[in-house]
C-alpha cells in the first residue's frame, strides 16, 4: 500500500513552483522547479502525476494570481479619475511586480498549438473586459473595454518585443487622453 498524497504539501509544492516560474519563466525540465521547491523532480511527478500537468497548474496558479493583481489595478476609484486609474495600472503592469505576468503569459498567446492552455487566448482576451466595462463607465464609456483592452495587450506585447518603454509609454498617455478627452468622431474622407 502506497503513501496517502497530502493535499497541504502539493498545494505548498504548487505555489513554490508558481513562483519560480513568475520570476524566471517556465522551465524545460523539472530539475528548477524541484530546487524551487526543496524537493526533487521525482516528487512533484508523485504529486502532479506529470511535468505539463504540473505546468498546467502552475499556470493556472499564476494567472488566478493574475487576475487579482491586475483586476484590483483596473478597479475603479470613487477618489481618482479612470484615466488616472488606467495611467497607474500602465505603470505596474510594465515597471511594477506585475511586469512578470506579461512575461509568462505572451508565450502562451503566441503558442499555436496551446498545448498546456488550451483556450488560453479566448480566456485571455475575455477575462479584462468586465473589469474595464466598469471602469469605463465612470467616464461615460464602457462601450470601450474591447478598444482599451486591445490597446494594452498590443502596447504590452510591444514593449516586450522592442524594450523600447518610452515610445510605448508615449502611446499609452496619449492614447487615454484620447479617452478623457470624451468621443472622438472622425471623418473619413470620400
Amino acid at each position: 500500500m502506497g503513501r496517502t498524497k497530502q493535499p497541504e504539501i502539493r498545494e505548498r509544492l504548487l505555489h513554490a513552483c508558481t513562483d519560480h516560474v513568475l520570476a524566471h519563466g517556465v522551465p524545460d525540465r523539472l530539475a528548477p522547479l524541484a530546487a524551487a521547491a526543496g524537493t526533487s523532480p521525482r516528487m512533484l511527478l508523485y504529486h502532479f502525476t506529470t511535468k505539463d500537468a504540473l505546468l498546467r497548474e502552475v499556470l493556472r496558479e499564476a494567472r488566478a494570481r493574475q487576475r487579482r493583481d491586475f483586476g484590483e489595478l483596473l478597479r475603479p476609484r470613487p477618489d481618482e479619475p479612470y484615466p488616472a486609474t488606467l495611467r497607474r495600472a500602465w505603470t505596474e503592469m510594465t515597471d511594477g511586480p506585475a511586469r512578470r505576468y506579461v512575461a509568462v503569459f505572451n508565450p502562451l498567446r503566441e503558442d499555436a498549438d496551446q498545448r498546456l492552455w488550451p483556450g488560453f487566448r479566448v480566456e485571455a482576451t475575455t477575462d479584462w473586459l468586465e473589469p474595464l466595462r466598469e471602469g469605463l463607465a465612470a467616464v461615460g464609456r464602457p462601450e470601450l473595454a474591447t478598444v482599451v483592452l486591445a490597446v494594452i495587450r498590443g502596447l504590452l506585447v510591444d514593449l516586450e518585443a522592442t524594450g523600447d518603454r518610452h515610445r510605448t509609454e508615449q502611446a499609452w498617455q496619449h492614447f487615454v487622453d484620447l479617452l478623457g478627452a470624451g468621443p472622438v468622431t472622425a471623418t473619413v474622407p470620400r
